[in-house]
């Protein structure tokens, strides 16, 4: 019998018909294009465990998906089982008292944030994605979002996880415990592995308190330097409170307008520097508004604002007032993922240096564009609270010699000010040459025993993360 008629004795439903699959057949940006053998949508662990059963049996590769939102080509399945995990989406338990949620692997964020503020909490993992993507993906990739300068990277939001190894044995990590010593921390090593050691079926989340109230605001600085200042004070004024810290650089403030006919500017005026700055508030002395109205947590920004107006360390701010301006100024921020391909195949770059090193890297990079390629157009966006720096390059011309070369230059800069080349979008197939030129050759081979000793077949998401061997 064929892998086809195996997985269809085994789950009943397979989808091979070319208009079934079509969703599976290309990544959200359409760079990567692919057609796979066939496409299951297991509906429990215990299916998850046959298709890798029978997978195993027939040594096919097995490509595990989420949400398909991811921005490295980590889905590619040239002639690969598609796994979806879409119809495991089911919240299983939110225990407020223990603050966690028990969750499938396809379960869409956005539909676990609405979960999840019915009880007063929060999962805090956000971005532009959320209303697509799904735990099992954030998680393969540890995604880190806008939050992560309050609330760490998805490693740090997850208790415990389920695997299905690649032979089908299932893996039961699904602790709830803040401590367990147990020996090796293996749903560290799964978490961002993008589904090269197993098959994320189900987690036990973190939940926090969900703030009471939101201090937000457009910041317009001379130097970033100065948008460090404001964020070092502002975490001082409020005990940590802020949760994001975003960059966007003018070039992107102007192509998302031209983008979006209906949007506004964030200023009168253009800048070259702006920052959107969220702080979250829980105490009743930061959120209950005083006789006149003001919410605290508001008059705090906006005294930090006016001070450092005042020293001329700002040049602009406009803080959110109502809960509308608020969405509308998130909203720009998230848009980031179709403003910068509006134009086709661009040079995306996830990088990460320390935070008092973000400016130089984008001087030294304005300084490299020019000799590279003068007319193409660097769109910057950053969660500069964590230095995290999304530089996207919108090319003058189409060629991947030219492309080559701006991807060499971000990482011969990053590295030389000790930083990394993949921040939270994982490595997929974009990044294999990057691997290649600039991981750890001892880091490698111990990558390798590893996917070797919990896969010897190597039929989990072949072709990723990992380039190939001399």
């Amino acid at each position: 019998m064929s892998v086809v008629d195996d997985l269809r004795d085994a789950l009943g439903e397979v989808l091979t018909d070319p208009a079934d699959i079509a969703p599976w057949a290309r990544d959200w940006t359409g760079q990567y294009i692919w057609q796979p053998l066939c496409v299951v949508r297991p509906r429990s662990t215990q299916e998850v465990s046959a298709v890798m059963k029978v997978a195993t049996a027939h040594r096919a590769p097995v490509v595990p998906v989420g949400g398909n939102t991811g921005l490295a080509g980590g889905t590619k399945g040239e002639g690969a089982i598609m796994m979806s995990l879409d119809r495991m989406n089911r919240i299983l338990e939110i225990r407020p008292e223990a603050r966690l949620a028990v969750v499938e692997a396809g379960v869409v964020l956005e539909q676990l944030h609405t979960a999840t503020a019915q009880h007063g909490l929060v999962f805090p993992l956000t971005f532009g994605a959320k209303g697509s993507c799904r735990v099992g993906g954030f998680l393969s990739t540890n995604a880190g979002g806008s939050n992560v300068l309050r609330y760490g990277n998805t490693r740090d939001l997850v208790l415990g996880i389920e695997v299905v190894l690649a032979d089908g044995r299932v893996m039961n990590l699904m602790s709830e415990l803040h401590k367990d010593n147990s020996g090796l921390n293996l749903k560290h090593l799964i978490i961002g592995a993008e589904g090269q050691l197993g098959v994320i079926t189900g987690a036990v989340l973190k939940l926090h308190p969900r703030p009471k109230a939101y201090a937000t605001a457009m910041v317009a600085v001379e130097r970033l330097e100065g948008a460090l200042e404001l964020l070092n004070r502002l975490q001082t004024v409020t005990g940590g409170a802020v949760e994001a810290f975003e960059y966007m650089s003018g070039a992107y403030i102007e192509a998302y307008l031209e983008h979006d006919a209906s949007a506004r500017a964030p200023f009168d005026a253009p800048h070259d520097i702006n920052i959107l700055v969220e702080i979250g508030a829980l105490a009743p002395r930061d959120v209950t508004p005083d006789a006149d109205g003001q919410v605290p947590v508001v008059g705090y920004l906006e005294s930090v604002l006016s001070d450092l107006f005042e020293e001329g360390a700002i040049r602009d701010a406009v803080v959110a007032q109502t809960e509308a301006l608020r969405i509308e100024m998130w909203a720009r921020r998230e848009a980031v993922g179709p403003v910068t391909l509006a134009k086709g195949p661009a040079v995306n770059n996830d990088i990460a240096v320390a935070l008092d090193k973000v400016p130089v890297f984008l001087d030294r990079m304005a300084a490299r564009m020019e000799v590279i390629d003068p007319e193409g157009r660097p769109l910057v966006v950053s969660h500069l609270g964590d230095g995290n720096v999304h530089y996207v390059v919108q090319p003058s011309r189409h060629d991947p010699v030219l492309m080559g070369n701006i991807m060499e230059a971000v990482e011969e800069e990053v590295m030389a000010l000790g930083g990394s080349f993949s921040a939270e979008h994982g490595i997929g197939v974009t990044k294999l040459p990057s691997m290649a030129r600039r991981k750890d050759k001892v880091a490698i081979e111990a990558m390798r025993a590893i996917k070797a000793a919990l896969d010897p077949l190597g039929i989990l998401n072949p072709g990723k993360v990992l380039p190939a061997s001399d």
